[in-house]
């Protein structure tokens, strides 16, 4: 598990409030479940053969009561509770998001932790194809406002259960005839998850897994008709996608539409968003039988990839520096700095550290290296004058600095501030809270 250290957060604030704003665009509503749910949930939405719940989950037994609980692996299986536990499709189809940490004790690698943080959309009570497209463009959507070029969409349709059934039963014989070709992880998977031998990564295997059965060359009129509708959309829009009819899912709830974005800049970790319909998973947890599709992204990744593409400049702590010197000085430098936030601007005001309040050349230091495009400076002469001498810490004009009386240092700094980035073109990251 890791830390998220300050010098990371404004690109993760980047990235989440990037997200919120197109999930808004689409429709969707936040949902947050929490983050220990029974076992028993778990087990039975994913499956109990899986590898997830055989050997990634964080179970324990509640010493309080003896509930068996886990941290929640994934988050679709908490918000279908929630949907139903709620009965929150009542009233209509519902487009839900949510965001938070997931817990899988796998082994750590690049872009892949313990503690690993998804945001995820689910749609709930929707049956057609027009959704599963909506989803995919609201993820294309993202990457470009990210600024993320080099990801790239695969999809495929597995079909139905029934559908699944025959060509569950034609993979095992197949692969059953050609069992020497087999490594032993195949074996294992062989009678419990046949479909996840057509995810191996072993090159010894690919030339027998490219002949085995296609799971679409299965599908029947309404699954046909399903991905076809799909596509159809994606191609009115001029979404690129492959089809790959290699791409399932372990998990036994998927039906139909299932789709990744993949990316080769992150090694051989891909995949940065996944998705997919699981129509049956609500009627399994004892709801009214109600369609449903989601996706979900991990932040990790996703960062990373933002960093590959040119990390912005570190952003600002602030606005505006208080330098001050002396007892009266720092009184009214709290004064000035609470009136200055009154007028939506970010101030950090200079306090004193271990080694005393510091020297007016240290906090210069400290000002130039906030990032804060004015220095407000209180000292004893300012004082006996009554004025504030402002500084201006970024732009060409050198060591400009005015001398302002304390009542109109508020409007001056706000002038300049705002006045500066209106001439530029460029938006300050002033807040305007009025």
């Amino acid at each position: 598990m890791n830390d998220i250290l300050p010098a990371d957060a404004p690109l993760w604030e980047l990235f989440e409030n990037t997200v919120q704003s197109v999930l808004k665009s689409y429709g969707f509503q936040k949902i947050v479940t929490p983050i220990v749910e029974d076992t028993a949930l778990f087990a039975r939405a994913i499956g109990a053969v899986t590898d997830i719940v055989e050997k990634e989950m964080y179970s324990f037994t509640d010493s309080m009561n003896g509930d068996a609980l886990t941290l929640r692996p994934e988050g679709t299986a908490g918000v279908v509770r929630a949907v139903i536990e709620h009965n929150l499709v009542y009233e209509g189809p519902r487009r839900l998001w949510y965001q938070g940490p997931m817990f899988r004790h796998e082994r750590p690698q690049r872009g892949r932790y313990r503690q690993f943080f998804q945001i995820g959309a689910e749609a709930v009570g929707f049956a057609g194809p027009d959704i599963d497209a909506e989803l995919i463009m609201l993820c294309r959507r993202l990457w470009d406002d990210l600024g993320l070029e080099n990801i790239r969409l695969e999809l495929n349709s597995i079909g139905d259960a029934s559908e699944r059934q025959r060509h569950r039963a034609d993979l095992i014989a197949y692969f059953e005839a050609n069992e020497d070709q087999l490594d032993a992880e195949a074996k294992r998977r062989l009678h419990t998850n046949p479909l996840r031998i057509l995810d191996t990564k072993n090159p010894a295997m690919q030339e027998l897994v490219n002949k085995a059965p296609k799971l679409l060359d299965y599908l029947e009129g309404e699954s046909v008709a399903h991905f076809e509708g799909v596509k159809r959309i994606l191609d009115a829009n001029n979404i690129q996608y492959t089809v790959n009819p290699r791409l399932v899912r372990g998990l036994d709830y998927y039906n139909r539409t299932v789709f990744e974005w993949v990316t080769d800049e992150l090694g051989a970790q891909g995949t940065v968003c996944a998705g997919g319909r699981y129509d049956p998973l609500i009627e399994t947890f004892g709801g009214k039988p109600t369609p449903a599709v989601g996706f979900a992204m991990g932040i990790e990744r996703l960062v990373e990839l933002m960093k590959l593409a040119g990390e912005p400049a570190v952003p600002s702590l602030c606005d505006v520096y208080m330098v001050h010197q002396g007892e009266a000085a720092q009184t009214q430098a709290f004064i000035l700095a609470e009136r200055i936030r009154d007028a939506g601007l970010d101030v950090v005001l200079h306090c004193a550290t271990a080694a005393g309040a510091g020297s007016f050349k240290s906090q210069m230091k400290k000002a130039d290296g906030s990032g804060a495009a004015y220095a407000v400076i209180l000292g004893e002469d300012e004082m006996a004058k009554g004025v504030a001498a402002i500084k201006a810490l970024r732009g060409a004009e050198g060591e400009q600095q005015a001398s302002v009386p304390f009542l109109e240092v508020v409007d001056y700094v706000v002038d300049q501030i705002i006045g500066c980035c209106d001439h530029s073109g460029e938006e300050g990251h002033v807040h305007h809270h009025h």
